[in-house]
């Protein structure tokens, strides 16, 4: 074999080991988000607050929060040490926009609750204590915007 052929398989090789190498996929971030929100409700459902997202590879971002929608309910209240926990994400940018939430809720004067929102293949679970008083059942959506 000549030195042309040797350098060719050289670099053919050292080309598919890079190749080899990469990840068929980023992996998924673990990324949380602590907020607080308040909000009424009567027939039609509002809310608004500010959080804060980390993730696993030190990215961290301040976000808006809102919600809005409409349904059978009737109340006020806020989440004042609210907690998220993102699945299905692999850059903090994913977490950005609109989710679906159908929930039913009850409570007075201290409540504590939990629900799953979707957006796509990213979900986040959120649970929260929270004051006020709420009845009835809401069909909502929950918007995170970067501030």
């Amino acid at each position: 074999m000549s030195k042309t052929a040797y350098k060719c398989v050289a670099v053919a090789a050292l080309a598919l080991g890079g190749l080899l190498a990469l990840p068929a996929q980023a992996a998924d971030l673990k990324c949380k988000m602590n907020f607080s929100m308040k909000g009424w409700s009567a027939i039609y459902q509002t809310a608004s607050g500010y959080g804060t997202i980390s993730c696993s590879n030190g990215a961290r971002m301040r976000v808006k929060l809102s919600v809005k929608g409409g349904g059978l309910t009737v109340g006020k209240s806020s989440i004042d040490h609210g907690y998220g926990e993102f699945t299905g994400v692999h850059s903090i940018n994913e977490v950005l926009g609109g989710y679906a939430n159908a929930n039913a809720h009850a409570g007075a004067t201290k409540s504590v609750g939990a629900q799953v929102l979707t957006k796509g293949s990213v979900s986040l679970a959120l649970s929260g204590k929270g004051r006020g008083w709420d009845l009835g059942v809401a069909f909502a959506g929950f918007t995170i915007e970067r501030i």
